[in-house]
């Protein structure tokens, strides 16, 4: 699948969303990617995953894919079967990442680590660092989006695609000083706004 199909397959889903949002890295935009929408469809899920593994190249060795919970857990499990091994997911407990439900890693594990937006990477670049906690070996990052930010992660990053969105930080936000009323979709705010009374 080439950028146009790809972009096209987000498209038809109804992926692309126009509006105010808040996303999960706290910036807002007038632009959401709900990748959840995509994932409603399990071939197109693996296809996409399959496309993303293409792009890594033939010399990477993988022992573990690894994903944040909550958004990355099913393009995660979709990368890991295209790369026929095995997938955990770290969840945030008191604001910080670890790993629960007995997942683990081992001294010198080769770890791929799969999201599905990425805007700063803050989710990414948590696990990296659980992930080094194990002195484990994070050898690459992918996502089905990145939203033009061209975070570092201190290892190779293969996005399927780039969707180019702007963001702003809220203090800056055009559409919060024309007064719109915002919507919060992410996973992690939507997780914060259920525990608050």
């Amino acid at each position: 699948m080439n950028d146009e199909q790809v972009l096209a397959a987000f498209k038809e889903c109804g992926a692309l969303l126009k509006g105010h949002f808040k996303l999960t890295s706290g910036l807002h935009s007038d632009a959401y990617i709900q990748c959840a929408r995509v994932l409603e469809h399990p071939r197109l899920t693996h296809e996409l995953a399959r496309e993303t593994v293409a792009h890594l190249g033939p010399g990477i060795s993988v022992d573990v894919v690894a994903s944040p919970a909550v958004g990355g857990i099913l393009f995660g499990f979709a990368i890991a079967s295209a790369l026929d091994t095995s997938f955990i997911f770290s969840e945030r407990v008191d604001r910080s990442m670890v790993f629960r439900r007995s997942f683990s890693l081992e001294k010198g594990t080769r770890v791929l680590v799969a999201e599905d937006v990425v805007t700063t990477g803050g989710s990414v670049k948590e696990l990296i660092a659980l992930i080094k906690g194990y002195e484990a070996e994070p050898v690459a990052v992918v996502s089905m989006v990145d939203r033009g930010k061209n975070p570092d992660f201190g290892c190779p990053y293969h996005p399927l695609i780039t969707i180019d969105t702007p963001s702003w930080q809220p203090e800056e936000c055009r559409l919060c000083q024309s007064g719109d009323s915002i919507t919060v979709l992410g996973s992690r705010e939507l997780a914060n706004s259920r525990t608050k009374p």
